[in-house]
């Protein structure tokens, strides 16, 4: 209890948040460097999961070859990079790192979504005169929205708590916090920057899980089936 309670004190202490080597500041980092690496990540492997899951076709061999990264670490591959000129393009390395660490889940999530839609439904949609674009649209996707947001709950964390490693080559995130305690013996220090990432990390969970919640386009069917129900039922009572 007393590392915990000297790591309380280092975070309600103002001057470890000012300034650039402050917590505001290396949040900040965070943020940016996981974020950007996020979005990469949506560009690259969703547009394709989304696309070969609709065609059925190839998926099963991009999915492989991406969860073969996963047996990469993310810091040989940021290690690598490191001996080549990319060392000096700033956080280009650790954004790249990080991406090709989210892709995986997220092209495996949002394909297997696509592929589990009921055929049947996916034929009688079909059989209603649906072209292939309102097909993906208003049945596929919405019905492998539950997969696809899991996948993006899982990059987003990981990617949050691997962008720590930002700080071992020199980079800005909350990891400096943490190689700093190390570096100066300040355990409080070392154990109130992992706080931080953990917090962090749970926040961008919940605010996905609330996102899902929000967004997720069978509760609003839900919710247009039961306001045309009572509506239907009270124009039923009227014209008794």
């Amino acid at each position: 209890m007393g590392v915990v309670a000297d790591a309380w004190t280092w975070l309600s202490t103002g001057s470890n948040w000012s300034g650039e080597s402050g917590a505001w500041h290396r949040l900040g980092e965070h943020v940016y460097v996981s974020g950007v690496a996020l979005l990469l990540a949506c560009a690259i492997a969703l547009p394709i999961a989304l696309w070969l899951g609709h065609l059925g076709k190839g998926g099963a061999l991009a999915v492989n070859i991406s969860n073969a990264g996963r047996a990469i670490p993310v810091f040989a591959v940021l290690a690598l990079f490191m001996l080549t000129p990319l060392r000096s393009a700033g956080y280009l390395p650790t954004i790249i790192a990080l991406v090709l660490f989210a892709v995986p889940p997220l092209l495996t999530n949002a394909y297997v979504g696509m592929r589990e839609v009921d055929r049947a439904v996916v034929e009688a949609a079909r059989g209603m005169g649906m072209s292939g674009g309102q097909l993906f649209l208003r049945v596929e996707l919405p019905l492998a929205h539950p997969l696809l947001m899991t996948g993006l709950r899982t990059a987003a964390v990981q990617v949050v708590a691997t962008a720590t490693i930002a700080s071992m080559v020199g980079q800005g995130g909350l990891g400096r916090i943490i190689t700093a305690g190390f570096n100066t013996y300040n355990t409080p220090q070392v154990v109130a920057g992992a706080l931080l990432a953990a917090l962090l990390a749970l926040l961008v969970e919940g605010a996905l899980v609330a996102a899902d919640r929000l967004l997720d386009p069978r509760r609003k069917t839900a919710r247009s089936v039961s306001s045309a129900a009572s509506v239907k039922s009270l124009s039923s009572v009227k014209s008794v």
